[in-house]
């Protein structure tokens, strides 16, 4: 039995690359809209400061199905991902199969996490494929616990706060960019926490502020 249990004991996360994503969809609605891109960065904590590794990147397009309605204008003006594009991205399960293998055993990091998770989710769902194990963060309330004191609640807000300046806002790459740079702006912070942070206890320190929040 113990054996058994050892065989399906979830693996280990990487604890020295967390992963910073962004997914850009056809709409703001999670149980209709499609999605259209995946992004993702890779942050290296071993260090003593946290960097971000641009080498170890991910991006990509998936193919719309041809019986989809037409892209909305004024979606495609937001995230620059036009019909063309969408025609000619990957399709669902290669894109999907690529970002997994890509994601490894890391854990994944997003602002406003819910939206993003809910949209892959809903992906996997269609592709038949098994469902991501890796753990995720959302970097909202991680900002608010620890900088109680800040007005800040959007990204938009967080980077003014911050200084950080975002090459194209709505542009899946550049918006995981600019989040993984609020990551290392929160990173002192964090250390007055945790010396050493780890990311299970930084999970947990923000799902302390979701729940003050509700």
């Amino acid at each position: 039995m113990f054996e058994a249990l050892r065989r399906w004991r979830r693996p280990a996360i990487d604890e020295d690359r967390w992963l910073v994503l962004d997914v850009e969809a056809s709409g703001l609605d999670v149980r209709h809209d499609r999605l259209l891109a995946i992004a993702a960065v890779a942050v290296r904590t071993a260090g003593a400061r946290p960097c971000i590794d641009l080498a170890d990147s991910f991006e990509v397009v998936l193919r719309q199905p041809g019986d989809t309605a037409p892209p909305d204008k004024a979606n495609i003006l937001l995230h620059g991902i036009g019909v063309g594009a969408q025609r000619a991205g990957l399709p669902l399960q290669e894109a999907l199969a690529a970002f997994a293998a890509f994601a490894a055993r890391s854990p994944l990091l997003a602002f406003h996490a819910a939206f993003d998770r809910g949209m892959l989710r809903r992906a996997w769902q269609a592709a038949a494929l098994p469902p991501l194990a890796n753990p995720w963060l959302d970097l909202a309330p991680l900002a608010a616990v620890l900088h109680p004191h800040e007005k800040a609640r959007s990204l938009d807000e967080w980077m003014a706060r911050f200084g950080i300046r975002c090459a194209v806002r709505h542009q899946a790459a550049a918006d995981t960019l600019a989040t993984a740079e609020l990551l290392l702006k929160l990173w002192p912070a964090l250390c007055v926490q945790q010396p050493r942070p780890r990311f299970a206890a930084t999970a947990a320190l923000a799902a302390q502020q979701r729940w003050v929040q509700g």
